[in-house]
């Protein structure tokens, strides 16, 4: 663990998961029910090992169309999600559930204290403040309750996304030069909708946090042995790829 971080194991972090995952991921574009599914099956599975699921209210921010419903509705939970687009909510022929909500993670409609679990995967680097909605979550999470937040490092090989690896060129230039051979911009455009967010802001943003304790962070869709490469200030940036922050609110 990282600067005192400390939390169970997740002994399900194996390399046959990893690769598994990345198996997936390939499939993102060609078959989204493959690839939304077995993520947010092995998200629900991840999110188990720091909270338990059973009966506790958890806010997905940025929840998209429904797999993660699915997924962690099956585990237990009693799901709400939220979400800035109403077009994201309805992906892939997806129909929003009872329980959602639109509205954007940087100014969260829910109550201090309301929700058992606030999870978010794959959204801050799409927003303009990012630790604003990291704030809004712990906020909106009670007192013991758990924040599960992953992001894709802006120095990994897939930073800029679909413009990736020419991000590392600069993320104006990797967007601009996607627009000139596809004749569209990038979903994700820098500036736009793909901000530059770094391992190290997300851990500075724990630490400096007093009301809640670290007990993860670690790169996600890594094997656990893989855990030591957050120690290691520029490896991180760029071998970590996905980083998971998981804390406890202390307040």
């Amino acid at each position: 663990m990282v600067g005192g971080a400390v939390g169970p194991v997740d002994e399900g972090a194996t390399l046959e998961r990893a690769v598994g995952l990345v198996r997936a991921f390939r499939l993102e574009q060609s078959d989204p029910d493959v690839f939304y599914g077995a993520l947010a099956r092995d998200s629900a599975r991840q999110v188990g090992v720091y909270a338990d699921l059973a009966d506790a209210v958890l806010l997905d921010v940025g929840g998209g169309p429904g797999f993660f419903a699915d997924a962690f509705t099956a585990a237990g939970a009693i799901y709400v999600p939220v979400d800035v687009d109403a077009g994201e909510l309805r992906l892939h022929g997806r129909e929003p559930g009872p329980r959602t909500v639109q509205g954007s993670g940087m100014a969260l409609p829910f109550r201090t204290g309301s929700v058992d679990v606030c999870y978010s995967s794959n959204v801050l680097e799409h927003v303009a403040r990012p630790w604003q909605m990291a704030d809004e979550m712990v906020r909106v999470t009670r007192p013991g309750g758990t924040v599960f937040l992953s992001y894709t490092v802006w120095y990994g090989p897939w930073g800029g996304h679909e413009t990736s690896p020419w991000h590392y060129l600069g993320g104006r230039r990797a967007a601009d030069r996607y627009a000139r051979r596809t004749g569209r911009r990038p979903k994700n455009d820098f500036g736009v909708s793909m901000f530059p967010v770094t391992a190290a802001a997300g851990l500075r943003w724990a630490r400096a946090r007093r009301d809640v304790s670290l007990l993860a962070a670690v790169p996600r869709y890594h094997p656990r042995w893989a855990t030591g490469l957050v120690r290691v200030p520029a490896v991180r940036e760029v071998l970590t790829w996905n980083l998971l922050l998981v804390l406890r609110v202390d307040r």
